[in-house]
């Protein structure tokens, strides 16, 4: 018989059916045993007598009849409470031991050392696979959204060069030309800048980036997937209008008891942003504690550079004055670019930051396009000429013809931890890394051995 979906057989009433799942719970009454009965479409009671020694968390097929329950015994709590399975048949396929940690409760309260060390049940608690369905129902939405908008989505590569960028590059050896070293991306910033210079116009792509930085609540050790997406021919106003439509109608159908709090989203200053509210990131709504309310902002005119102190920025090139606020490729506001020669600090920047309930969940700019404008940011932030010559395929590009380009990068992780409430951006990741740069299950990062240094010519210190 062919297995049914336990979601299906509210719809079954009469029929038999053969079910295969997980034992949620089981409630021993002597002669008789109650047992539910989990999968992913949910749970259903189930019924029987002489039924074998089980365990929670074993796996099981079951064959009975779909009986409807009384009404005075119907479980409104769940979807299938109309109706029980009487069991005929049950076999036992796999046998679970005692659970080494719960999974009946929301799971908060659990060292999060044990809760990746068993992810894979961890994950079976019905908030974490909710949260999984929610992140791959945003994805879906956001591909469809954007295709219907003519992007085209196009994958970066992962194995890229490590250039001054700002943050810790992961390296990885080269075995085919020892002494050398790939990183892995902080961004697919270069590769999508590179695109408009190919006429593609506009690209998308859900991006994983990587930045050897200490973890906090809202950013994760080493990884992090981002919605990155380029145009061409574009100003500010195009890329903020486009991001408020997508994510305002993401929210309505897939977040439908959410409520943004004002539309149009606001748009505040930077300078107004940090005088008002103390930060750049501020939280706009009216209860903090409300995580049905969703306040979106814009923080728009932030400053192109901070001034150093230090002249140790960018691998310590000792020439330094001055470090990008936002990238070294955000284009200058048109009105300021005087002020490049005269007081860079005045500079505004077309940079844009996305604020969601206290937390940035995105970020972007217009691009410089005008090799002559990034050579003088070049020089402002104390590159050297080896430095610039790190950069020289991007610049090499923009002499054959590159228009206008900007765009923005939400980070996945982030916008769905300030939309679900969650306090923390690993409640809503498959496999995060922990606070201590662990990975879960897998226990990453781990020895090698002697005979793979060999092989890539590397000896440990």
């Amino acid at each position: 018989m062919q297995r049914t979906l336990i979601n299906q057989t509210p719809k079954l009433s009469g029929k038999k059916v053969t079910l295969a799942g997980w034992i949620d719970s089981i409630r021993d009454h002597g002669k008789i045993t109650f047992l539910d009965l989990r999968d992913r479409t949910g749970k259903i009671q189930v019924v029987g007598q002489s039924i074998p020694k089980l365990n929670q968390e074993d796996v099981v097929e079951i064959i009975g009849l779909v009986k409807a329950r009384p009404d005075k015994l119907i479980n409104s709590k769940i979807a299938t409470g109309s109706v029980e399975i009487e069991i005929e048949k049950i076999t036992v396929i796999s046998k679970s031991q005692e659970l080494p940690i719960p999974l009946n409760t929301d799971g908060y309260e659990i060292d999060e050392i044990h809760r990746n060390k068993y992810r894979y049940l961890d994950l079976r608690r019905p908030r974490m696979t909710q949260n999984l369905k929610t992140r791959s129902q945003v994805t879906q939405f956001i591909r469809n959204f954007l295709s219907q908008q003519d992007f085209v989505e196009i994958e970066t590569p992962i194995l890229t060069k490590t250039t001054p960028e700002g943050a810790r590059d992961f390296i990885v050896p080269s075995r085919l030309q020892p002494g050398n070293f790939y990183a892995l991306p902080q961004s697919p910033q270069q590769y999508k800048q590179l695109l408009m210079v190919a006429g593609l116009e506009k690209y998308f792509q859900f991006a994983k980036c990587f930045r050897d930085e200490d973890p906090r609540a809202d950013r994760a050790y080493g990884e992090f997937t981002q919605l990155d997406l380029e145009m061409s021919f574009v100003t500010q106003e195009d890329i903020l209008q486009l991001a408020e439509e997508m994510f305002t109608r993401l929210v309505k159908e897939i977040f439908p008891n959410k409520k943004i709090k004002s539309s149009p989203w606001p748009r505040i200053p930077h300078q107004e942003a940090t005088k008002r509210y103390g930060t750049d990131k501020p939280d706009l709504r009216d209860n903090k504690k409300d995580k049905d309310e969703l306040a979106f902002a814009w923080i728009l005119d932030f400053p192109l550079f901070t001034a150093q102190k230090e002249a140790d920025f960018f691998h310590g090139s000792g020439r330094a004055q001055f470090a990008p606020s936002h990238h070294m490729f955000t284009a200058p506001h048109p009105d300021d670019i005087k002020l490049l020669d005269q007081n860079p600090t005045k500079v505004r920047g077309l940079q844009h930051d996305l604020v969601l309930n206290g937390l940035e969940v995105g970020g972007g700019s217009i691009r410089i396009h005008q090799p002559e404008i990034q050579e003088k940011v070049f020089n402002l932030i104390g590159f050297t000429k080896e430095q610039k010559q790190e950069f020289e395929h991007l610049l090499t590009a923009f002499k054959y013809g590159v228009p206008p380009h900007g765009g923005i990068a939400p980070g996945l992780d982030r916008f769905l931890m300030a939309a679900l409430g969650e306090p923390s951006v690993r409640e809503v990741m498959a496999f995060p890394t922990s606070s201590s740069g662990q990975t879960a299950v897998l226990n990453a990062p781990s020895k090698t051995t002697a005979n793979q240094l060999k092989e890539l010519k590397l000896k440990t210190i």
